[in-house]
């Protein structure tokens, strides 16, 4: 049976029904922050060729937009019976995990298990994390919907990995829902999903996506005066 937590933790912002984290004093991830997914996807891919964004199964369990450097989680998939002790490494990684991070975790061959629920999601918010990614499921969707921390996962179970994952490492590389993450890469996420940016490449990235994003607004009210979509494209050279 579980007993009901009480913990003081910060609070997130909540602004019509968006959950967002407390801003973190670095300029790059401040302007992350500000910046759409999609025009940081758009800035990755014009930039680098590359995809940067994950599948369209990851997604939020409540509206929220948020960026921060990732602490990348393993679990590798291994029936045995010895408990929580295969795992514990995974609650060490949120324990020694820098405040403002976000928590990206890689369930292997995971989406009926549960990787995360209310009490790690408690922990997360009580050390100061941004928001926690799990390639994998979670459960708990109550408990973290009144912590107000922001989680995507690719599904919702009541399972738990106890027994059937063992830790296989933490800040080492992973692939999480199709794209490349190493510790340290940047995650940017809105209701659009989640892309990454390699911390080499942050600051390009940024100011392309930037330029990307006050482009496509522009358009905006062009488009609405004018009636045109094939005009702004034609003017602006977006879409």
């Amino acid at each position: 049976m579980r007993t009901k937590l009480y913990l003081a933790v910060v609070p997130a912002v909540v602004f019509a029904g968006w959950v967002m984290a407390q801003p973190s004093g670095d300029p790059l991830i401040e302007g992350f922050r500000n910046t759409e997914v999609a025009s940081v996807a758009d800035a990755m891919e014009q930039l680098y060729g590359t995809k940067a964004y994950m599948t369209h199964d990851m997604r939020p369990l409540a509206k929220t937009k948020f960026a921060g450097p990732a602490v990348t989680v393993l679990l590798k998939k291994e029936e045995h019976k010895e408990g929580s002790a295969a795992s514990q490494g995974m609650l060490d990684a949120i324990d020694a995990a820098p405040p403002g991070s976000v928590y990206v975790m890689v369930l292997e061959d995971g989406l009926d298990y549960a990787g995360m629920g209310a009490l790690m999601a408690t922990a997360m918010k009580a050390r100061g994390l941004t928001a926690a990614v799990i390639d994998g499921s979670v459960r708990d969707l109550p408990q973290i919907g009144r912590l107000q921390f922001p989680v995507y996962s690719r599904g919702i179970v009541p399972s738990t990995t106890i027994g059937h994952f063992r830790f296989a490492g933490s800040n080492i590389p992973v692939t999480c829902a199709g794209v490349r993450v190493n510790a340290g890469d940047i995650i940017v996420a809105d209701e659009d999903g989640v892309a990454v940016v390699p911390k080499a490449h942050a600051a390009d990235v940024l100011k392309k996506a930037q330029d990307l994003d006050q482009t496509e607004h522009q358009m905006l009210p062009f488009i609405e005066k004018f009636k045109s979509i094939k005009e702004a494209v034609a003017k602006f050279g977006r879409i």
